[in-house]
């Protein structure tokens, strides 16, 4: 349990440090006034803290020790809201990694608990990936327009965005 207690406390600086970037994207898509992209992606800062918590919630149940990482500070400008996204991608990609290294630790060293806790994750990283990928196609269709970018930062507003996406393959979406 040892070496799998590391490793979750390892997967909490991707979680806190993930919540801390998106932190930061809120803040530059709110600087250019897209309040919309804006209030999406400090939704999603707090639900990387709040995966931070499941996790620590996790191992103080299990009596085992939360060492509670540094986190770096993170960029604060992007050439293009497009990038954003492709970054706010590519970091979502890495979470699932080592959310499925946690899984194989867990299962090699028979930890139900673990496995059981970890399951809800996988769920979860299925729907982030998913509705990143869904803002990327979104972006790249809009291209340049900067009429297409308004709209599509209206829809997240009014929260329409994401709404067949939400769903997923369930039907249901965890909190």
């Amino acid at each position: 349990m040892k070496e799998l207690t590391s490793a979750i406390n390892q997967h909490l600086a991707a979680e806190f440090q993930a919540g801390h970037t998106y932190l930061a994207m809120s803040i530059w898509l709110r600087e250019k006034d897209l309040a919309g992209f804006s209030t999406y992606m400090h939704d999603k800062s707090q639900e990387e803290r709040d995966h931070a918590a499941r996790m620590i919630a996790y191992l103080v149940d299990s009596d085992e020790q939360v060492e509670l990482p540094t986190i770096e500070a993170p960029e604060r400008s992007w050439p293009s809201v497009q990038t954003l996204f492709d970054q706010v991608y590519d970091m979502e990609k890495g979470v699932t990694a080592s959310i499925n290294r946690l899984y194989a630790m867990a299962e090699t060293v028979g930890e139900r608990s673990a496995t059981a806790m970890l399951d809800w994750f996988v769920a979860e990283q299925l729907q982030e990936e998913a509705e990143a990928r869904f803002v990327r196609k979104r972006l790249r269709l809009a291209g340049d327009n900067s009429a297409a970018l308004l709209l599509l930062d209206q829809q997240f507003l009014e929260g329409t965005a994401l709404t067949h996406v939400k769903g997923g393959l369930s039907g249901t979406r965890g909190g």
